[in-house]
């Protein structure tokens, strides 16, 4: 296994570096001196780390779209719709399917469809085809902070494009954007990957540069058990600092109970930080990401608004940093920029109603903070056990493994034995363990949740509660109960 978690020399770095900016010809538009002097001059209002430091410490939560379509003026358009009509926070730039791929000559052939079809032909922006003058392009036609957001198993040169092109936040890492995306990668190679990417973050920071990195918090977006998501997170988050990165935003995708919810995101938070200071990573940042819901939706309009109102909601409550915007024509594909702008515009409102609000501590949330904490406890022992102290050979011997196991994976490096489903008031729980290194007190507390709801339903503890789980929200109810 050729990684380990220490941060590269300057030597590793550029040795590989000069590999990956011959990926495609755009590659050679980036020099880094360049690209320092560019990212120095960053107005405070546009850079993401200051704009997500300022909002933790007014206590505000933040709203972020997705958006992303083929053509550098159509794109800047849709940016420029969601900054003005839809009242957006910070701005994103969804990368299209064939860049995640590193598949440059298809996004070529799409870009020129596009152009033939007066639409975008692809998902999303192509931004290694644009190059760091398309990025720059981008960048100076917006007045907010902007983050790519992919789900690129190897992101290097996509990464080096965007921060060269003053994009001052990326999404993703070693584990998040290969184990939920991609079948056939091996994790020791993305996790080495995502490792170059984050020492290009830490050169950065070298030079007083302080740019964003944000591990993706819902994995699969489908049942995830909370502990489940923030392990990842903390690997991801401490694999990061060893490499130089200064400002991490961990995430969670909203599971739809709200104590539970608001519990996930404050163990993260208070999880994140115990462990870069146990790691001896004193000058760390660390702010939180609400995903609004990830699973299926209701083709409603309405009901989808419901939805999207429900996640502000819990992100407010919850403290969130920022909040991930869904929009009304989820169930349907790719939204129209004003289908987008309503999703900001119905998030926004409720974040300022809810502004300076905060779920109370109760019984109830400090029982589930305490139990989502104890189980990512013994995934992360587990995990540094299992590498003799190395967590990033750690992490690939506990998917190995299935330490760490996420449901409904692609990918054939997870084990995929761990099964989820909800109790009786909508939390989500582990129904099978799998080989997940758990206490046996924490395993009762899951199976005596599990059997409550179906002794309320009159049917047994398994899989079909799983599967009637799914299709719950997009049917209009949070728990899948059984069909009378």
């Amino acid at each position: 296994m050729n990684i380990k978690n220490k941060k590269w020399t300057e030597e590793e770095f550029f040795k590989m570096r000069e590999e990956v900016l011959s990926q495609w010809p755009t590659g050679k538009e980036v020099d880094l001196k360049e690209a320092v002097d560019y990212l120095k001059k960053v107005p405070e209002h546009k850079n993401f780390s200051l704009k997500l430091k300022k909002a933790k410490e007014e206590g505000v939560t933040l709203a972020q779209p997705r958006a992303g379509v083929a053509l550098i003026s159509e794109h800047i358009e849709l940016l420029t719709h969601l900054q003005n009509e839809g009242g957006a926070d910070l701005l994103p730039s969804t990368i299209d399917s064939y860049t995640r791929q590193n598949r440059y000559d298809e996004c070529e052939i799409g870009i020129q469809e596009s152009r033939k079809a007066g639409r975008s032909l692809l998902n999303g922006f192509p931004g290694v085809n644009h190059g760091v003058h398309g990025c720059k392009k981008v960048y100076e036609a917006v007045n907010l902070p902007l983050e790519a957001r992919h789900g690129t198993p190897d992101a290097r040169l996509l990464t080096e494009i965007i921060h060269a092109g003053g994009w001052t936040s990326n999404e993703g890492g070693g584990i998040s954007y290969n184990i939920p995306y991609a079948k056939n990668v091996p994790l020791d190679r993305t996790i080495r990957d995502w490792q170059y990417c984050d020492r290009l973050v830490g050169f950065y920071a070298e030079q007083g540069i302080i740019i964003n990195r944000e591990p993706f918090g819902p994995l699969t977006g489908t049942l995830v058990p909370p502990s489940t998501s923030n392990t990842v997170a903390i690997i991801e988050g401490l694999l990061a600092a060893e490499q130089g990165v200064k400002n991490i935003t961990v995430g969670y995708g909203q599971c739809g109970n709200i104590v539970q919810d608001v519990a996930a995101i404050r163990a993260l938070e208070s999880q994140m930080e115990e462990y870069l200071r146990e790691y001896g990573y004193h000058d760390v940042y660390v702010t939180t990401v609400f995903h609004q819901w990830m699973g299926g939706f209701p083709q409603d309009e309405a009901k989808a608004f419901g939805v999207i109102s429900t996640g502000s909601a819990t992100a407010a409550l919850a403290g969130a940093t920022k909040v991930i915007v869904k929009t009304p024509h989820e169930a349907i594909g790719v939204p129209t920029k004003e289908a987008n702008a309503q999703g900001i515009r119905a998030t926004k409102m409720t974040l300022n109603l809810l502004k300076g609000q905060r779920l109370p501590m109760s019984k109830e949330l400090q029982d589930e903070i305490a139990l989502i904490k104890a189980e990512t406890k013994c995934m992360m022992n587990k995990t540094f056990e299992l590498g003799n102290g190395d967590l990033a050979i750690g992490a690939v011997k506990a998917f190995e493994a299935g330490v760490v196991d996420i449901p409904f994976a692609p990918s054939k490096y997870n084990a995929g034995k761990m099964m989820p489903a909800r109790d009786n008031n909508g939390a989500v729980r582990y129904l099978n363990f799998g080989n997940l290194p758990f206490t046996e007190d924490i395993r009762e507390i899951n199976r005596r949740k599990l059997e409550e709801r179906a002794k309320f339903e009159g049917r047994p503890v398994g899989f079909k509660m799983t599967v009637d789980d799914i299709f719950a929200v997009s049917r209009g109810v949070l728990v899948g109960r059984p069909q009378k």
